[in-house]
């Protein structure tokens, strides 16, 4: 590790500590050089898979265009943003748990509307009509029926 105050390669570490719910290792460390002390943060490199999109073009995953559209869906909703934090947590571990280099985009839909069916019903109507493309009022009703079987 470079110091960032003299580029020096010779640091050491002073102290390690877990955080964001240890998901990450916080280190505390010394210039050899200069004695200035800095702090990094070590976090695992994940590989998400690609996302095959339904005209077979394919993208990288993208969590910010997963958090506007859970945002977008749970808009004026009664949910905390951690449950938010939380529920895009699962959906990036249920992605990367396939072992997959590539997903089909209806896979992470199906993904998302089963944590909003669990988090909030309204949101969960309110993507799946988007997602889905609901052409009328009938459609809306059999997914709202289908939410109180």
């Amino acid at each position: 590790m470079h110091c960032p105050f003299c580029s020096t390669q010779e640091t050491k570490v002073i102290d390690s500590r877990l955080v964001a719910e240890g998901h990450q290792v916080r280190r505390r460390r010394e210039c050899a050089e200069c004695h200035e002390r800095f702090t990094t943060f070590e976090v695992a490199e994940l590989v998400m898979p690609r996302v095959i999109k339904r005209d077979g073009s394919r993208e990288p995953f993208n969590e910010d265009k997963l958090r506007a559209g859970l945002q977008r869906a749970l808009e004026k909703r009664p949910v905390s943003t951690e449950k938010i934090e939380n529920c895009i947590s699962q959906i990036k571990s249920s992605l990367r748990a396939t072992g997959e280099r590539e997903v089909q985009s209806e896979f992470v839909g199906a993904l998302i509307m089963d944590a909003l069916k669990e988090l909030d019903k309204v949101a969960y109507v309110r993507f799946a009509s988007v997602y889905r493309s609901f052409e009328d009022i009938r459609e809306f009703g059999e997914e709202i029926a289908k939410l109180g079987d």
